[in-house]
C-alpha cells in the first residue's frame, strides 16, 4: 500500500481505476459467478469498498489486482451464502479456448476474459443495439447515463434495454466463451463494430473533462491488434486496425498544452506519429489487396489522405469526397453524409458547404448531433455571417457534453456574438 491519501485523491484514484480496470475486474468476476448481473454487482461493491479502504490504508500499488480480488471474494461469498452456484453454472459455460497471443504486460487470463465478454455481448441472439449498449456498459465501464447519451435516449429507457439484454443472455443460456472457428463469421461483424465504437467513444469522449478517453483508445487498439493476430488474413480486421492506427496517430496534437481543442487544420503535423502512419498505410494496402474496399478500409483511406498531406492546404479533398461517397454506398449513414458535406465545403468553399449541409438539417438522425450545428457555424463564420454563426454555435453548445469541446464552442460563440452581420 501507499501512504494514507486524502479523500479527494482517493476519489480520483478510484475514478482512474474505474476507467482503466473495470473491464478486467468485471470479466475476472464473471469467471466466478457465470452471471453478468451478479458479476456487475460484485464489481461495483469492490469499487465502493475501495473508497473506504483506500482512504484508511492508502491506494494499493496494483489497484486492478486489489479490486479483482475483492470482487471475486465477494462473489464467492454470495454464491456460498445463497447457494446459487449450482443454478448459475449452466448460464455461462466456460471453456479453455485461448484467443491467441496478447499485447502488453497484463495477465493472459484478463485478456482472454475480456475477449470472452465481448463475444458474449455480441451474440447474434441479441439485437445490434443491445450488443452495443451491453458492451459500452460492461466492457467499457460507461455509466448507464453515458450510454444513454451515446444513443440519444432517456436513461430509464437505456437501463431497461440493458436489463433486457442481460436477461436474454441468461435466459437463452448463452455461453461465456470465445466462439470456435465455425462461429466466427456470425459474430465477427458485431465484434468489429464494438471495437470501432470503443475507439470512437474514446477518441472523442461524449462527456467529461477530457477530449480523449485514452483507456478506451488503448483498449480498442489492443483488441484490434489481437483480432488481427487471430485472423491475419481478414481484410475487415486489417482495415479496422489501419483506421485506429491512422486516426490515433494525431493523438498528441489534438489538444494544446493549455488543454484547448486544436482543429485538424491547425495541428502540428510534424508531431504526428509517423510509425503508426506507416503501419496503418501498410495494413490499409493489405486490406484492399485481399478483400477490396470495406467500411473500415474506406474510413482508413480517408484518414490516410490526411496523414499523407504535408499541410492542410495540400489535402486532396476530391479524393476525400470520392471516398466518402463510396463509403456511403457501402454503409449508408447520416453521419457519413455530414462528413461528405463538410468535405465539399472545404474543397468548394463555405457557400457550397452550407448548401450541402442544408438537406441534413431535417434529418431526424442528426437532430441532436452537435457536429452538424458546429459545422454549419464554421461555414457561416467563414462567410462573416456572424449572427447566424452565433445561433449555430449556441445550438451546438446545448448539445455538447464534453468540456473541452464546450470550451471551444464557447470561445467561438463569444467571438461571433456582437459582430456585425
Amino acid at each position: 500500500m501507499t501512504e494514507n491519501t486524502g479523500g479527494a485523491d482517493v476519489r480520483e484514484a478510484v475514478a482512474r481505476a474505474h476507467r482503466r480496470e473495470w473491464a478486467g475486474v468485471l470479466a475476472a468476476t464473471v469467471r466466478v459467478t457465470r452471471d453478468l448481473g451478479l458479476a456487475e454487482e460484485c464489481a461495483q461493491d469492490a469499487y465502493a469498498q475501495a473508497l473506504r479502504k483506500w482512504t484508511q490504508n492508502g491506494v494499493p500499488q496494483r489497484p486492478g489486482a486489489w479490486l479483482t480480488t475483492v470482487a471475486r471474494n465477494r462473489a464467492k461469498d454470495i454464491l456460498r451464502r445463497e447457494s446459487v452456484l449450482r443454478s448459475a453454472l449452466p448460464l455461462l459455460v466456460m471453456d479453455d479456448v485461448v484467443a491467441g497471443p496478447q499485447d502488453g504486460e497484463e495477465p493472459r487470463a484478463v485478456d482472454d476474459d475480456w475477449l470472452r465478454l465481448i463475444f458474449t455481448c455480441c451474440h447474434p441472439a441479441l439485437s445490434r443495439d443491445a450488443r452495443v449498449a451491453l458492451t459500452l456498459r460492461l466492457v467499457c465501464g460507461l455509466s448507464t447515463a453515458e450510454v444513454a447519451r451515446a444513443f440519444l435516449v432517456q436513461e430509464t429507457a437505456m437501463a431497461a434495454r440493458i436489463t433486457r439484454a442481460k436477461k436474454k443472455i441468461s435466459g437463452a443460456r448463452i455461453a461465456y466463451r470465445v466462439p470456435g472457428p465455425e462461429d466466427l463469421p456470425g459474430r465477427l461483424g458485431s465484434v468489429l463494430d464494438v471495437v470501432h465504437l470503443v475507439f470512437t467513444t474514446g477518441h472523442a469522449a461524449p462527456v467529461g473533462s477530457r477530449l480523449v478517453r485514452q483507456d478506451l483508445v488503448d483498449g480498442a487498439l489492443h483488441l484490434a491488434r489481437t483480432l488481427h493476430r487471430l485472423l491475419p488474413g481478414n481484410s475487415e480486421v486489417a482495415g479496422l486496425l489501419a483506421l485506429v492506427l491512422l486516426t490515433d496517430s494525431r493523438r498528441e496534437t489534438r489538444v494544446s498544452k493549455a488543454g484547448e481543442l486544436v482543429l485538424l487544420c491547425e495541428q502540428d503535423r510534424a508531431r504526428w506519429d509517423t510509425r503508426r502512419i506507416e503501419e496503418g498505410c501498410t495494413l490499409l494496402t493489405e486490406s484492399l489487396r485481399r478483400g477490396g474496399p470495406t467500411r473500415y478500409s474506406l474510413q482508413a483511406a480517408i484518414a490516410a489522405v490526411h496523414a499523407k498531406a504535408a499541410t492542410w492546404e495540400e489535402t486532396d479533398w476530391t479524393e476525400v469526397i470520392g471516398l466518402y461517397r463510396e463509403l456511403h454506398r457501402l454503409w449508408p449513414s447520416s453521419v457519413v453524409l455530414l462528413n461528405l458535406a463538410i468535405a465539399v465545403g472545404f474543397r468548394d468553399g463555405p457557400r457550397a458547404g452550407l448548401a450541402a449541409l442544408t438537406p441534413l438539417l431535417d434529418d431526424p438522425a442528426l437532430g441532436t448531433y452537435a457536429y452538424l450545428s458546429a459545422a454549419r457555424a464554421g461555414f457561416l463564420r467563414a462567410l462573416g455571417r456572424w449572427a447566424e454563426a452565433a445561433t449555430s454555435y449556441e445550438e451546438a453548445l446545448a448539445m455538447t457534453g464534453n468540456e473541452v469541446e464546450r470550451a471551444f464552442l464557447a470561445r467561438r460563440l463569444a467571438e461571433a456574438t456582437g459582430r456585425p452581420g
